[in-house]
Formats: C-alpha cells, sequence, structure tokens
C-alpha cells in the first residue's frame, strides 16, 4: 500500500492524515497545538509538525506530503535563514490603517485589477507595509517573504538556519503555490506572476523571484510559484522526516478545502467555523473592485472567488448559552418555529463584520412583540441570521459572473439538523453536507498523490445529507430589513 501525507497548519492546530495513495482511505492521523495570538514564532508550528507528524506514527512508510497552511501570514527571513520577527498572522489586524494607505495610493479598482482583491489587513502586502514603517530596522533585515506554508514546505526539503537544517539557509529553494501567492497582494491571478512594482510600494525594497535572475543585492527573494502538480523537491533525513520523500507544492487552506472536497466548476462551499466563507471554483479570475470578494486562485488551476465573514458557528454558541441549552436542544429549539422565526431576526455582528466592512457595528435583534419573543424564535432567528450574512456572502461571489450549480456546507456546525433545513430555505440551489473531515489536510493529500502520481487522484467524496432548495424568500427580505435598521457603529 503506498501512503501519502496531507498537513493542514491552521491557526490553532497542526493536523496531519495519511491516506491510501490510490483510494484515499484514512489509515491514521495525528494533532498538536499551536500557541495562541495574532503573532506567532513559526518554530511553533516546525514543533507542532514534529508532534502531529509522531502522533500519526510518523512517516518511514510515507511516499508523498504536501502542506496547506493559514493564507496571509507575514514570515520574514534574515540571510542566515533566521526569522526576523514573530510571524504576524491572518487575523493580526494592526496592519489596518496601512490597508487603507495602500488602497488610497493606487485605487481600489487598480488593485482589484491587478491582484484579484483589494488590500485588507489580512494581506501580506499590508503587513509588509506595517513593518517598512513601524519597524524600519526589522524591514532592512529581510532578505526573503514567505507565507506560513512555504516556509514549513522549506523546512520539510531540509532547509533553514544552518543550527536547525541539514542544508542550510539557501533562499533560493523557497516555493509555494498560486493559491497562497494570490492571497498576498503582490501576486497576480490573471497574469499568473508576482507584481515586483506593488511588491516594492508595500515594503520599500525590490523583490525578486527564487531562483531567477537578479543582481540587485537589495531585492528580497520571493518563493517560486508552483503548478498544481509539481513536486517541490524531496526530503533529506532530519528529525522525524525520512529520506526521499516527495515534497508537493502546498496549498493556502481554503483552496486546500476546496481541493480535499474536490470541488469543480459549480461548486460553492460554505464553510462554517469561527468565522465563515463562501467561496467558489471557477474556470476565469475575478477582480471586485469593492472589495467584497476576494479574488483568490486555487490548488488545482482554476481559481476561488471567496468572501469571508468574521461571525459564524459563535453565532450558535453564544445564543445557545444564553438559552441555555446543548446543540441537540438549540436543533429542536430552532426546527420548532416557523420560517421567519416570527418577524425576529438576528443581524449577527457580534464581532463587527469583515463582509460587510463594518469593523465597529454590533449586533442586533429585532421584530419582537409580546407574541414572538420566545426560545424557538430567537433559536431559529440565530441560525437565519448567521445563513443568511452567509447567503449574501454568496450572492456577492455569484454576482461576479461565477455559476453555482451547488453548495457544499462544511464545517462542524454543518452537522446540524436545523442549520441543514434552513441552508434550504435561505439558499436557491441544492445543499450537500459531506461526512465530517479534515478537508484541508485531506486536500493536501490530495496534491501530494498527484504530486507523486502526476495525476489528480479521483477519490470519492462521502456525504452526509443533502437536499434541494426550499426557498423562503421572506427570510432573506426580512434579514435586509433588519441590516438597515440596525449594524450601527459603536
Amino acid at each position: 500500500m503506498s501512503l501519502v501525507a496531507g498537513v493542514d497548519s491552521s491557526t490553532q492546530s497542526c493536523k496531519v492524515v495519511i491516506r491510501d495513495t490510490v483510494t484515499g482511505e484514512l489509515v491514521r492521523q495525528g494533532t498538536a497545538r499551536h500557541p495562541e495570538g495574532t503573532e506567532v514564532p513559526p518554530d511553533a508550528w516546525w514543533d507542532a509538525l514534529v508532534e502531529a507528524i509522531d502522533a500519526a506514527g510518523g512517516l518511514d512508510d510515507v511516499a508523498a506530503i504536501s502542506v496547506a497552511g493559514q493564507q496571509h501570514g507575514m514570515v520574514v527571513l534574515d540571510s542566515d535563514g533566521a526569522v526576523v520577527r514573530d510571524a504576524l498572522l491572518w487575523n493580526d489586524t494592526r496592519s489596518a490603517g496601512a490597508a487603507r494607505e495602500l488602497t488610497a495610493e493606487l485605487g481600489a479598482e487598480e488593485w482589484a485589477r491587478r491582484t484579484g482583491s483589494v488590500p485588507v489587513a489580512s494581506f501580506t502586502a499590508t503587513k509588509l507595509r506595517w513593518l517598512r514603517d513601524a519597524e524600519p530596522e526589522a524591514a532592512a533585515r529581510v532578505a526573503a517573504v514567505a507565507l506560513p506554508h512555504d516556509w514549513l514546505t522549506w523546512r520539510l526539503l531540509g532547509y533553514g538556519t544552518r543550527a536547525s537544517s541539514p542544508l542550510g539557509p539557501d533562499l533560493d529553494e523557497l516555493v509555494t503555490d498560486r493559491s497562497d501567492a494570490s492571497g498576498t497582494s503582490y501576486w497576480s491571478p490573471g497574469d499568473e506572476a508576482y507584481d515586483l512594482e506593488i511588491f516594492e510600494r508595500a515594503l520599500g525594497r525590490p523583490g525578486r523571484v527564487a531562483g531567477g535572475d537578479g543582481d540587485d543585492a537589495s531585492a528580497v527573494v520571493l518563493p517560486r510559484v508552483l503548478g498544481p502538480s509539481e513536486a517541490a523537491g524531496t526530503t533529506v533525513a532530519h528529525g522525524p522526516v525520512p529520506e526521499g520523500i516527495v515534497v508537493g507544492a502546498g496549498a493556502g487552506d481554503n483552496a486546500g478545502a476546496a481541493l480535499g472536497l474536490d470541488a469543480g466548476v459549480g461548486d460553492l462551499v460554505i464553510s462554517i467555523g469561527t468565522s465563515g466563507t463562501a467561496f467558489a471554483v471557477t474556470d476565469a479570475p475575478t477582480a471586485d473592485g469593492s472589495g467584497t470578494v476576494a479574488g483568490f486562485a486555487d490548488a488545482a488551476g482554476g481559481f476561488l472567488p471567496l468572501v469571508a465573514t468574521l461571525n459564524a458557528a459563535r453565532v450558535l454558541s453564544s445564543v445557545g448559552t444564553l438559552l441555555g441549552v446543548d446543540h441537540d436542544e438549540f436543533a429542536r429549539l430552532t426546527l420548532a418555529a416557523e420560517p421567519g422565526a416570527g418577524g425576529v431576526s438576528l443581524v449577527p455582528y457580534f464581532e463587527g463584520e469583515r463582509t460587510p466592512d463594518l469593523p465597529d457595528a454590533t449586533a442586533t435583534l429585532s421584530g419582537l412583540t409580546l407574541a414572538s419573543t420566545t426560545r424557538e424564535n430567537l433559536a431559529r432567528a440565530a441560525v437565519e441570521g448567521m445563513l443568511s450574512a452567509l447567503a449574501d456572502g454568496a450572492a456577492a461571489v455569484r454576482d461576479q459572473g461565477v455559476e453555482v450549480r451547488r453548495v457544499l456546507l462544511i464545517g462542524g456546525a454543518a452537522l446540524n439538523p436545523a442549520v441543514q433545513a434552513v441552508a434550504a430555505q435561505v439558499l436557491d440551489v441544492p445543499v450537500t453536507v459531506p461526512a465530517p473531515g479534515e478537508y484541508v489536510a485531506d486536500g493536501a493529500a490530495r496534491q501530494a498523490a498527484w504530486a507523486l502520481s502526476g495525476t489528480r487522484p479521483g477519490w470519492a467524496l462521502s456525504t452526509r445529507a443533502s437536499s434541494e432548495p426550499d426557498l423562503v424568500p421572506a427570510i432573506g427580505e426580512r434579514y435586509r430589513a433588519a441590516q438597515a435598521l440596525g449594524s450601527l457603529p459603536r
């Protein structure tokens, strides 16, 4: 039996799955925690990967491995391969001012045209501008800029500082993939190339592609972008990593999930986690000058227009805690209420919101009367509000000319029968709920198998539930009316 490994190096943890190369059957898996916070020493990711590999039974019988990871994080290295400062993660907001400055300098439409997206504090380019202005001495030491999955791939290949790796600090061996590169705001999905003028605008120094020509000693190395099936190389023996394992290109987390689900053109994935995302697989790039839709690339040669919301599964847990019920009772209460929750609407901006861009907004509950104020209606309003916000995100993706024929609903909350029932009432296409899995790590494992064989795996996707649309337009109408009344800044 030939085996491949997929890694999901997420914000909270590192997960490793080991799968059969031919069938995709899960053989074993392991996990390890990451430290909390919005800036993290990258060595903590490597330590967690080593722990997760050990928990998964090691790599001695594994033929290929690939790493998918949290997007946008800024990993800056000096000429000796050492990390200049702790990595700023996607959820670090200190570069919000830099994002506004960069957007103003070129204009939102120009950013979208050149990079597919309008800068926000999540993206790497804004973090580099912040570094330039807030920590100029650190910025001057930067010899290379990588993303979290790039750095872990580099380490798997045996590179790093002289003290930590067998091959030393060869920065020209840094590689990435198109999905993660597209989240930097200085790589163009349409042109399939770095926009070096934008990179220099962000950091204040020129950049060059790893392994390419360049005689400017001050140029900062950017990882070479590999194709979906292209191997980054093979491992050398070090730590828990045996010699000769093929290493895939890796991917950003959302693209990894799309690949893990084997999503294709016509599929839109709605992920209900701590935050929510709605992203579709397309065969053409998008460019939304409003900034609502980020025009990313995917990990399979296509594109991945994406909308993110800040308020998702925690909306349900918060209201469930208020009602003093567990998940099962929360679902029962929701299903006992009529669609529309008796006129009660929840606009769930508990922590502000990213889409729409209302960072200072608060949640609003409206439509309460003596008759409508019931536990059932409050539970249903929470589910309808959360899903209506994600349905608006899906509509924004479709407004970019994206055809959607099916929704794949994932995340822990997707298994809630109330969420499944309401999803059919707010979405106008069939909804499929895949069986629970580590979709991002599974996508990395598929990519590893692809790099090993040269053929994209056709592993079957197991499903837990499916439903045809049962659209209740009044739910969305009430939600949008409540949006207009609420969402006031603090």
